[in-house]
């Protein structure tokens, strides 16, 4: 019975796309950001900036 259970809820998992959205934009918005670097090199440091920031509250928000 565990293990229907299980499959019930993979599936459920499989099947939500709630997030997606904001995921998709989050991902467009790096691709942005990276292509405006490559072209413009003169805002290239300030992106990297922000990536790093990105990056530190992941980690903290991952850590706790």
């Amino acid at each position: 019975m565990k293990h229907i259970a299980t499959l019930v809820w993979k599936l459920r998992i499989w099947k939500d796309t709630r997030g997606q959205d904001l995921i998709e934009y989050a991902l467009m918005a790096g691709f942005v950001a990276v292509a405006a670097g490559a072209i413009m090199p003169n805002i290239s440091a300030s992106i990297s900036t922000i990536f790093s920031k990105i990056s530190s509250v992941m980690t903290e928000a991952a850590a706790s």
